[in-house]
């Protein structure tokens, strides 16, 4: 038993170093699209989904996959591709106008959209805490939107849109989840999609692009892919309960790489927005491990009590 409590906590700390290694990657991804300058939003987003592409494709290789999907998943996995899509062109473009660490947390709210889209979606109904989460992070949202800017919050009401839109791909991916779908096979779908869905408009609007800005874009799919790897490693080692949380370490290297390059230096109201946003997920996270935990003390107790409950139950159900 000792042995294989300490596996789970081995195989958590690195669900939590992974999580943090793929919230670096995306905070990069954003760096680096930001370095990109002028160049058009499709075009931002062709190389980091055909990068995105190809990393899925390999991975389907070395994991025996064939490409095969449900009749009745089909239109929820549309469905997922339409709105990832949509979320990548409004997250590309508002980071042209935003600070990195405004547009991160505005795309952060996706977890909390998901919560809401699930109702609809897959007919889940939130309990009290999620219902309660969701309204603070949406208050903490519109201290870094600053409704009332007029023209000059358009890019943080794209980005908040962005993140509703990543939320709801994020619930179609769990339904196509639950139907057994396979992760890689999500990922290609939604790349070779976005890449076919955007060709013609990168076509059209193609502008030539320097060394340099040919690099930066080179290097955001790259910081895309390894974002892609480690957070599908991440939850493989450990549940979402346990490690999510930390996922939200990518504002905080977004609003670094923000000061530290581009001199960015958040307002008061984003600063009261980031701490509403973080420290919601943070409460969802440590009352998710309560809830987990307690209930684990329960089996325990029943063991002692002489019930029928074996060792092996116990992992199986930390794991759910």
């Amino acid at each position: 038993m000792k042995e294989e409590i300490r596996v789970e906590k081995e195989r958590k700390i690195k669900g939590i170093i992974s999580i943090i290694l793929s919230a670096a990657g995306f905070a990069g991804m954003a760096f680096f699209v930001k370095l990109s300058g002028d160049v058009p939003t499709m075009q931002k987003a062709m190389f980091r989904n055909c990068v995105a592409a190809l990393i899925a494709f390999v991975m389907m290789r070395q994991q025996g996959l064939r490409y095969s999907v449900p009749k009745e998943l089909r239109i929820p996995l549309l469905l997922r591709c339409c709105f990832g899509t949509l979320g990548i062109l409004c997250n590309f473009w508002a980071i042209t106008y935003l600070k990195l660490g405004d547009a991160s947390i505005l795309q952060k709210m996706a977890p909390f959209f998901a919560i809401v889209m699930s109702i609809f979606i897959l007919g889940e109904k939130p309990n009290k805490m999620a219902i309660v989460s969701v309204l603070l992070a949406l208050l903490g949202a519109a201290f870094v939107v600053k409704p009332g800017q007029g023209i000059v919050g358009l890019p943080a009401l794209v980005a908040l849109f962005g993140g509703f839109s990543a939320g709801t791909a994020y619930t179609f991916v769990r339904k196509v989840g639950l139907g057994g779908v396979k992760g890689s096979v999500v990922v290609f779908s939604f790349s070779m999609f976005s890449v076919l869905i955007l060709l013609p408009f990168f076509l059209l609007q193609y502008k030539p692009m320097s060394i340099q800005q040919t690099v930066y874009l080179i290097l955001a799919g790259c910081s895309a892919a390894v974002g892609q790897i480690f957070v599908t490693k991440a939850y493989a080692y450990a549940p979402a309960k346990e490690i999510s949380v930390f996922d939200y370490s990518q504002v905080l290297f977004a609003a670094v790489l923000g000061f530290v390059v581009f001199g960015e230096i958040p307002d008061v109201y984003s600063f009261v927005g980031y701490a509403l946003i973080f420290g919601t997920a943070l409460w969802k996270w440590k009352q998710a491990g309560s809830d987990n935990a307690s209930h684990l003390e329960r089996r325990v107790a029943d063991m002692k009590a002489g019930k029928n409950v074996h060792e092996h139950e116990l992992l199986e159900e930390e794991e759910e």
